[in-house]
This record gives C-alpha cells, structure tokens and sequence, in this order.
C-alpha cells in the first residue's frame, strides 16, 4: 500500500473519530429527540454545533481528497509532491476541528488552507 493511501486511511480513522465525537455531543444536547423520528429541527448550538459543522466541513473535502489519492495509485504518479500534499492534508485536518471547538477567529481558517494546500499538491501530481 502507498504511503498516501495509508494516509486516506487515517483520514478515513478521523472522520470516524469526529462524527463519535459530534454524535456524542449533540445526543447530550438534545437528548432523546435525537432518537426520534426528528421532524422538527433542533439547531446544535455551542461545542456541539460546532464539532458537526466541523464533521461536515471534512466530508466536504474528503471526496476530492480520496479521489486525487486514488488517482494517485492507480496512475502510479505518486511522488515527493504527493506525499506532502496527503500529509498537509491530514494535518489540517487533524487541527481543524480543535480549531474550530476553540471559536479564536482565524484558527480554523488557518488549518482549512494547509488541508486546501495539500489537495492542490495532490492535483498537480496528478496532472503534471
């Protein structure tokens, strides 16, 4: 296995690590509502709220990212590029959702570019 797809598995580990932590936090908001038929929306709001958006935030991207990766491996043009990029994009990642939990202006927008960095490297190993 590729050293990126070793790295799209820990990507995959991490969104398996924040939709437990945003289910975790949003049943302790509302409660059994959330085991409901849910026909009124409740809006998350505070650290729950905020880690959803976050999960959401990264199954937004994890699509391009899983696809560049997988392009990667099967044209076998992974390289040096390819490498960084896969790791800018775990590592934002990884510091997103902390960044976001945090609500400093910035943080997260910061740690949005390295992941948004990191799929742009992967696209121009794929390409060039």
């Amino acid at each position: 296995m590729t050293s990126e797809l070793w790295v799209l598995t820990g990507v995959i580990v991490l969104a398996l690590a924040q939709v437990s932590l945003a289910t975790f936090w949003a049943q302790a908001q509302l409660g059994n509502w959330r085991v409901g038929p849910r026909d009124e929306p409740r809006p998350l709001t505070g650290v729950a709220g905020r880690l959803d958006r976050a999960y959401k935030n990264l199954l937004e991207t994890l699509p391009w990212f899983a696809a560049l990766v997988l392009l990667l491996h099967l044209t076998e043009r992974g390289g040096q590029l390819s490498l960084i990029g896969a790791h800018l994009y775990f590592w934002g990642r990884v510091g997103y959702a902390p960044a976001y939990i945090t609500g400093i202006p910035w943080f997260r927008t910061v740690f949005w570019w390295v992941s948004m960095v990191g799929i742009v490297l992967l696209l121009v190993e794929v390409v060039v």
